[in-house]
């Protein structure tokens, strides 16, 4: 295997060489969480937010980085999925187990995106992210889910695939 060779590296960002391949990777994570978050009456956890690199606001699973802040460096997977679904739902998970572990873009980075099943929630406070961002909280009867999604893409909302691959994974249908 060729060695690395940085072409560019910002605090947030790098971007890199290795022989005939140029790719990203987060020079203070290497890895992310995405929680499926359902509560006792069978309602699924959103999160809506606008997203620079889309120019558009993207309905999702919580999700969040592993590691980037020096404070959660060495946080298990599972500790940083229970902190980011606090953080951005306000609500604190009783149980949650692991779904699956997948490249989020094989091609263009080495991150590994870690799904989760969250149960038995509590809430806590009304979530929506820390003061950098701006986070809607939807809180959705699974019932409901495909028309609320359908609705939310009409509208120019993207929606991610995380959502569909978290429940899946999860063996719930909608």
């Amino acid at each position: 295997m060729p060695e690395e060779v940085t072409l560019y590296e910002s605090q947030w960002l790098g971007l890199y060489r290795k022989g005939h391949w140029d790719y990203a990777r987060r020079p203070n994570a290497d890895a992310c969480v995405g929680i499926l978050a359902i509560t006792e009456k069978q309602e699924i956890l959103l999160v809506e937010q606008f997203r620079i690199p889309v120019g558009k606001k993207v309905l999702e699973i919580p999700a969040g980085l592993v590691g980037d802040e020096p404070e959660f460096r060495g946080e298990s997977l599972a500790q940083s999925a229970s902190r980011e679904l606090l953080e951005e739902t306000g609500y604190q998970a009783g149980k949650i187990e692991a779904l699956l572990s997948s490249p989020t873009s094989a091609g263009m980075t080495p991150e590994i995106t870690h799904l989760f099943h969250a149960t038995e929630l509590k809430q806590k406070n009304q979530g929506g992210g820390t003061e950098s961002e701006d986070i809607k909280v939807h809180q959705i009867p699974l019932e409901e889910l495909r028309r609320f999604l359908s609705q939310k893409a009409s509208v120019g909302l993207l929606i991610d695939f995380k959502i569909h691959a978290a429940l899946a994974a999860a063996n719930l249908r909608f």
